[in-house]
């Protein structure tokens, strides 16, 4: 039998703890960690939650809100409400076209930072065709050598190979090559173009960049005409040789590459690596250009065909009200539970575990999400209370989209009240996903997990 643990509903209180809304996502913008992006002193993550970084903080203020060396960049993205910014981890492939809630063919702009592993003949084709047919490519270069995760290939002869041996196109498509060179240090000096959109865009005036060990590239204008070098050493002119950054296009889509990761390294990340802030240098102006960078390779958000988008609330009886009908539950989760918890709104809620003993209770729906919205929202008011004391996390109800993990949370986050939690759900457009809760408790000590008034909201 459960504990009877009673507490007291404030609805103002609970007002202050509804999550702000947020503007509606027009941006996809999906970040690679499947080539050793996180080898030797490597940190090239934009967040240690994956593919989600919003189930890390969903509503992130600074760069520590997200664990990794390139959280500067996906928070300053996150934080303007225009983007969705996702990651493809680790043991997954590189796609296009298959349908895969993290294909390529679901997102506007592909992030492939320093990669330590050549790409498989299938990801290449997958990135050029994405490319060809409206994506936007940002790649990140290092210098020759920095191989770090030793396996015979560095970042240079990565990307080289990318571009020569792709099986869509082996002519030089972008109009560039990466040189094989450690530049130790320079301050590269952006050209002279006002109407830019890449040095002269929303995020600031771009004027410098920096080299901390990295590489240049040679531009091949006859092979792309589109080919076009933005910042140089600073001990050479303008022209074919010694480009730091440089931008492209192939088919209907854009490229953009950046000769060293250091600048887009923000300093903190997860421990034990050496890691360096170039993206807030204050000798450089790295935040702005890749930031600008990024908004001009996204375009206007519009890589896929757009789908037929009616607004509203996709759950079935999302405040428990009819009983379990349309969800799948544990026995006795779904109830009244009168004074001992009570609902947050109406007289129904899914109460998992409680038990003080040994124990899972489960929750869950699949819905079905439509394609051509701008905003997939996935909310639920949440009340923990628990008998537990001391900093150990003895029971925990995690939170899943599919097999996507999207929150954990556990007796260290009791508090009086509910809370609101949201999360985008933006992955899964045009496909079925199952969303769930899992409460585990522990042996001893009850702790209780109280669901109510989820909600798929699409717009």
């Amino acid at each position: 039998m459960k504990r009877l643990i009673p507490f007291a509903v404030v609805a103002l209180f609970a007002g202050l703890l509804a999550a702000p809304a947020h503007a509606a996502v027009v941006h996809r913008v999906l970040f690679d960690n499947t080539k050793a992006e996180t080898a030797g002193n490597a940190d090239w993550i934009v967040g240690t939650s994956q593919p989600d970084p919003t189930a890390q903080n969903s509503a992130p203020q600074k760069e520590t809100d997200w664990t990794g060396a390139l959280s500067a960049w996906g928070v300053a993205l996150q934080k303007t409400g225009q983007y969705s910014v996702k990651t493809l981890p680790p043991g997954n492939t590189i796609s296009y076209g298959t349908g895969g809630a993290l294909d390529l063919q679901n997102f506007d702009e592909f992030v492939l930072p320093e990669p330590n592993v050549v790409l498989s003949a299938s990801e290449k084709s997958a990135v050029m065709r994405f490319v060809q047919n409206g994506g936007g490519l940002f790649l990140i270069s290092d210098h020759t050598g920095s191989d770090r995760n030793n396996d015979g290939w560095d970042s240079p002869e990565i990307i080289n190979d990318l571009m020569t041996n792709n099986g869509v196109d082996n002519t030089d498509p972008f109009g560039f090559s990466v040189d094989l060179k450690n530049i130790s240090s320079d301050h590269p000096v952006a050209i002279s173009d006002a109407t830019n959109p890449v040095l002269n865009g929303a995020f600031g005036k771009v004027k410098h960049s920096l080299i901390a060990n990295g590489t240049t590239f040679t531009l091949k204008p006859a092979d792309n005409a589109s080919v076009k070098g933005l910042a140089y050493l600073s001990t050479s002119s303008p022209g074919n040789s010694n480009a730091f950054f440089v931008t492209s296009t192939f088919g209907s889509g854009r490229v953009a590459i950046w000769g060293d990761s250091s600048p887009a390294d923000d300093g903190t990340g997860q421990s034990g690596n050496t890691l360096y802030n170039g993206w807030t240098d204050s000798t450089a102006d790295n935040a702005a250009l890749g930031l600008n960078a990024t908004a001009w390779l996204a375009g206007s958000g519009t890589t896929t065909p757009p789908g037929n988008c009616t607004a509203g609330q996709l759950l079935a009886n999302p405040g428990f009200e009819s009983g379990a009908t349309a969800w799948t539950a544990s026995s006795g989760v779904i109830g009244q539970h009168g004074t001992d918890e009570p609902a947050h709104a109406g007289t129904w809620s899914a109460w998992l575990d409680g038990y003080g003993s040994a124990h899972t209770d489960t929750v869950s729906q699949t819905v079905t999400l439509p394609s051509g919205c701008s905003a997939y929202t996935f909310s639920f008011w949440l009340h923990i209370d628990t008998a537990e004391t001391g900093t150990t996390a003895y029971d925990k109800l995690t939170v899943k989209a599919g097999s996507t993990t999207l929150a954990t949370y556990s007796n260290l986050n009791a508090a009086s009240g509910y809370q609101q939690r949201s999360f985008s759900l933006s992955a899964y457009a045009g496909q079925s996903v199952t969303l769930s809760f899992s409460g585990v408790e522990g042996s001893q000590l009850q702790t209780s997990f109280v669901v109510d008034d989820a909600a798929v909201s699409v717009s």
